[in-house]
């Protein structure tokens, strides 16, 4: 008895027609179980920098492929020797600095250092020339107002566009739009994200953003690293060896509780950028002290937790702009932006005259609602997940739904189209399917007899032979082409359709992407905040007053964030400098007495209130601070070529040449790098040159074993200068640390007990002391009598041993030579 079949076929591209089911989400259950991580997806980003110097002013441009963003900074004033653009250097890191090639020479040397300077890390930027007309200010304004950007709806004329674009970008600032332009022209001839797309695929560009440098505290990398605010560590997964670094132990690693990786990056942001700006800080400050309050504790989980469903945006865009969004895409993109309404609704109910609050509550427009309902009513997430591809939910499109409709119907109706063809085989066929084929369509599916062995054999009257497959042979026939005429090619019908259906939301969201943008950067403050607040609350860190009338710091009672938690027991200490009294402090104190973790706390302090933190001391005022110095650390590298002393200076003069009455400056150990008596003199002479400076002096803490420096009387007495010491205390041969600051001096460096502590023989600290002394007292230096005379019993016995070795009775013996060659020169160290 014959059997028939009928079943669609499963093909490379996906499950069968048919096996997809749909469902509709809702705002309380959105896909999230299977949701892959699309994080680990990104790029590492990269960033464009074009640069232009004429008469004395700078104009910046930059493109930062993590947001496919181009930012912007105003016409700036800049000195020859190009500080504000080293600044921008240090702080964006690009991956290539593009000019013109008609440069003055103060840019040429320029240009020629950041080349050289082979120990930059990851590694140095390339320098790219581009010729001078590719900057031409009408040329840069027709390649600005000619972009294809996704932000701008192409329902806007041109002068709407020249409008909308003049509301973003001033154009007044001619150097900065000439940057634009050849900016522009550089993305356009390297194809920079679309190297392996088509030619007309142009680089994604999803908004212009502006940036400052203005009110900024300068910090150099060498401070960064010994006050250990950022410190990376090679990640000790095996699976991370080749990318990966973690942050160690740091002030960044303890603060940043972001739930968000744009969170993460606007903390980090913040930490390369402090600020003087009173009004940035304090609008800072309110929403970490509204947030330490018990009653609010429970909002801040919950805006938490919303914020950790927050995701790349910007990357998604970018996919969307490219056209290579992944079901993955939009699931994240309905979470995101669902999150984001939680997070507006959130933020009504809370007090409005934080600005924060008030920005989230209005910004966060009605256009998330919209996209978000466009997203649930459209894609078909469950279907989508099964196919691997964009599906669309029923009732969107009557036309889509009756092909699937009849798609879902073929089993059946092909069922009986198999039993019709069987009747019309030879009997031997013991059975027959037809099957549906994406791309090749219907084909009547028959088993391979036993007789059929030459390709001749397959050939059957009224059907055309196509190929085979797992010992079955497919044939056109002529009910099979019937159908492939009446029907079609459903399943690429379908995904045509629905292919284009996403193109159409895709420019919906695209046409949207500012408001979505504006989501990221409110949702990241609120994010980093919450972390700052998280922090505060568990550290006990306190609130800091801003006093632009104080030049420098009052510390009470402050703490080193990083040492209180790896200490038992940890003791505060209180700092004051400002006014015209003490603005150069002396510390000395014996090793190990905390001189170091109190300068360091200073530092850590003074820069947490300058990155608008809460601080670990029972109260902080910080006035009008520019910058922070140090000279803690040598920061040797043997890709610097530069011996350590060497460094060591280029720190210290960083502080002198470029300190103000508004700096704070930490010294610690400066001169032990060299003799004793150059580096006392250095030292000296540097601390005499800020104190000559009066009321410019900037505010210096240095810390000292130099207590020559003191006894010699080698600085002036005066206010300005200030002595400290650590306190300790002698308990018979043991000294015992307070760790408590104190006004004084130092009586002695006690590094004997130091020697002990590290385990040196008695003998050696014994012979330390009486050597010291000897130095002191200004007496000669003898050798030990003891190891002498162990010495010259030494040599004795050597002698003794070579004169029994020798043969007196070998008449080639010559003892003259053994008494001139032996004996002689062993007498002087005998006798």
């Amino acid at each position: 008895m014959a059997s028939v079949a009928a079943t669609p076929a499963r093909t490379p591209n996906g499950p069968g027609p048919g096996e997809a089911s749909a469902s509709f989400p809702t705002v309380a259950s959105v896909p999230g179980p299977q949701e892959p991580e699309e994080e680990g997806e990104e790029e590492p980003a990269e960033i464009h920098l074009c640069v232009l110097w004429n008469s004395g002013y700078l104009g910046i441009a930059y493109y930062d492929t993590s947001d496919s963003t181009i930012h912007f900074m105003p016409d700036a004033p800049d000195h020859e020797s190009l500080k504000l653009l080293q600044r921008v250097l240090d702080e964006i890191d690009p991956r290539s600095v593009v000019t013109s090639a008609k440069q003055d020479e103060n840019m040429t040397r320029f240009l020629g250092k950041l080349a050289s300077q082979e120990h930059r890390e990851p590694k140095r930027p390339e320098i790219i020339f581009l010729p001078s007309v590719d900057f031409g200010l009408e040329i840069s304004k027709q390649r600005l107002l000619s972009g294809n950007y996704s932000f701008i709806p192409d329902s806007m004329t041109t002068t709407e566009k020249i409008l909308f674009l003049s509301s973003i970008i001033p154009f007044d600032c001619l150097l900065m739009v000439r940057a634009l332009g050849g900016l522009l022209k550089f993305l356009g001839r390297r194809r920079i994200g679309v190297e392996l797309e088509e030619y007309n695929v142009s680089v994604p560009i999803l908004g212009f953003k502006k940036f400052v440098l203005t009110n900024l505290v300068s910090i150099d990398q060498d401070t960064y690293s010994v006050l250990q605010i950022f410190k990376s560590e090679s990640h000790p997964s095996v699976y991370k060896v080749a990318s990966g670094l973690k942050e160690g132990l740091s002030l960044f690693g303890i603060l940043n509780r972001c739930r968000c990786k744009w969170g993460e990056k606007l903390l980090r942001l913040w930490f390369t950028r402090p600020t003087q700006d009173l009004g940035e800080l304090n609008s800072r400050l309110d929403v970490i002290q509204f947030f330490l309050l018990p009653q609010n504790l429970d909002m801040a989980q919950m805006l938490h937790r919303l914020l950790g469903h927050i995701k790349n945006v910007p990357l998604i865009l970018k996919r969307m702009k490219l056209s290579h969004t992944k079901v993955s895409d939009w699931q994240v993109l309905y979470k995101t932006v669902y999150s984001a309404l939680g997070l507006r609704d959130a933020c009504r109910s809370l007090p409005q005259s934080i600005q924060l609050f008030r920005d989230i509550a209005q910004e966060f427009s009605d256009d998330l609602h919209h996209i978000a309902s466009l997203i649930g009513k459209v894609v078909d997430f469950e279907g989508s997940l099964a196919e691997n591809r964009f599906t669309v939910l029923p009732n969107i499109d009557p036309e889509i739904d009756e092909k699937k409709r009849r798609l879902m119907g073929l089993p059946s109706f092909l069922t009986e189209v198999a039993r019709k063809e069987l009747e019309n085989l030879d009997s031997r066929i013991p059975s027959c399917s037809v099957i549906y084929i994406p791309l090749i369509g219907f084909l009547l599916s028959i088993p391979r007899l036993p007789s059929m062995v030459e390709t001749s054999d397959f050939e059957i009257e009224g059907l055309d032979f196509m190929f085979l497959s797992e010992e079955k042979l497919h044939y056109r026939s002529a009910r099979t082409k019937e159908l492939d005429a009446l029907l079609g090619d459903l399943h690429c019908d379908i995904r045509d359709q629905e292919t284009l259906l996403m193109h159409q939301l895709q420019c919906q969201v695209l046409a949207r992407a500012a408001v979505l943008t504006r989501v990221l950067d409110l949702a990241s403050r609120l994010d980093v905040l919450l972390a700052l607040a998280s922090a505060a609350r568990d550290y006990g860190y306190s609130r800091p007053r801003y006093s632009p009338q104080l030049l420098g710091v009052r510390i009470q009672n402050g703490r080193h964030p990083l040492m209180e938690l790896r200490a038992r027991t940890f003791v505060p200490n209180s700092a004051e400098c400002g006014g015209d009294i003490g603005r150069v402090k002396v510390i000395t104190g014996p090793n190990s007495s905390g001189k170091s973790i109190y300068l360091k706390q200073v530092g850590l302090i003074t820069f947490m209130a300058l990155v608008g933190s809460f601080v670990p001391a029972e109260e902080a005022e910080i006035g009008a601070v520019d910058a922070i110095f140090t000279r803690i650390h040598s920061c040797e590298s043997i890709s610097l070529g530069l011996s350590t002393f060497m460094i060591d200076l280029n720190q210290v003069a960083k502080a002198v040449n470029n300190g103000t009455e508004r700096s704070l400056v930490l010294v610690d150990e400066f001169g032990k790098g060299t003799n004793t008596v150059d580096g006392l003199a250095l030292l000296a002479a540097v601390i005499r040159h800020w104190l000559a400076l009066g009321p410019t002096c900037p505010h210096v803490f240095v810390a000292t074993n130099f207590l020559s420096l003191v006894h010699l009387q080698l600085l002036p007495q005066g206010p300005l200068v200030q002595y400290l010491t650590m306190e300790t205390c002698e308990d018979g041969d043991d000294l015992v640390f307070f760790y408590q600051v104190c006004e004084g001096v130092a009586r002695a460096s006690h590094a004997s007990h130091t020697a002990t502590q590290a385990g040196l023989p008695e003998k050696l600290i014994a012979r330390g002391k009486q050597v010291s002394d000897l130095i002191r007292s200004g007496k000669p230096i003898k050798p030990v009598q003891e190891l002498l005379k162990e010495k010259q019993m030494e040599n004795c016995q050597t002698l003794v041993d070579k004169f029994l070795k020798l043969d007196l009775e070998d008449p080639s013996l010559d003892l003259d030579i053994f008494m001139s060659q032996e004996v002689l020169p062993a007498a002087t160290t005998i006798l």
